[in-house]
């Protein structure tokens, strides 16, 4: 299964709350929107995708409770990103401040803010052009740091604010630099 985009905006274009409304009321679907307004129905991770997410996500955590800098995210998790998309990487990390910086409420529903850091990790129905257009918009929402790691061809693009993309090939380590202080994630 493939991610499905659909057009809606002929008919009626969702708020935020009708879109907040849609994923509660059908909490078995994974929806996204882009910045266009456009509805993407993503599938479900298989076994080996969802561990690999977990364990990256696990590893993410246990750096972030040592050094207390800010707040882990899993891929449940959808951001309202400043260009009016509501994404959700499959993990993602704020700088504690920025995070304490939202009302209660924002943090209840989809914070209206970029992650510091987000991860894409290729599943075996992703499309490559599409998860490289999402952590491009990822970058121009403002996101510091972003990897996009694709287990298959063992190649991971690095993004990074207003730098172009370094893609390496069968890394055995990835450094989470200036945004993610100490953080090393062993491929």
């Amino acid at each position: 299964m493939i991610a499905v985009t659909i057009n809606f905006n002929s008919i009626v274009k969702l708020t935020d709350d009708q879109f907040y409304q849609l994923c509660r009321e059908n909490p078995d679907v994974k929806f996204e929107r882009n910045a266009k307004g456009e509805i993407i129905i993503m599938p479900p991770t298989g076994g080996e995708t969802g561990n690999y997410n977990f364990e990256i996500a696990t590893d993410l955590g246990i750096w972030n409770r040592q050094t207390k800098l800010g707040i882990c995210f899993d891929s449940s998790t959808c951001f309202k990103l400043p260009s009016g998309a509501n994404r959700s990487p499959d993990v993602s990390w704020i700088k504690k401040e920025r995070w304490d910086a939202l009302t209660s409420e924002q943090k209840q529903k989809f914070p209206p803010i970029a992650p510091d850091f987000v991860l894409e990790l290729m599943s075996p129905t992703d499309s490559l052009k599409d998860t490289q257009d999402k952590m491009q918009e990822y970058m121009n929402n403002q996101v510091k740091l972003g990897w996009l790691i694709n287990r298959k061809t063992r190649r991971v693009e690095i993004y990074r604010q207003g730098q172009e993309v370094e893609i390496l090939e069968s890394p055995a380590e990835l450094s989470g630099e200036d945004v993610l202080p100490g953080f090393v994630l062993n491929l």
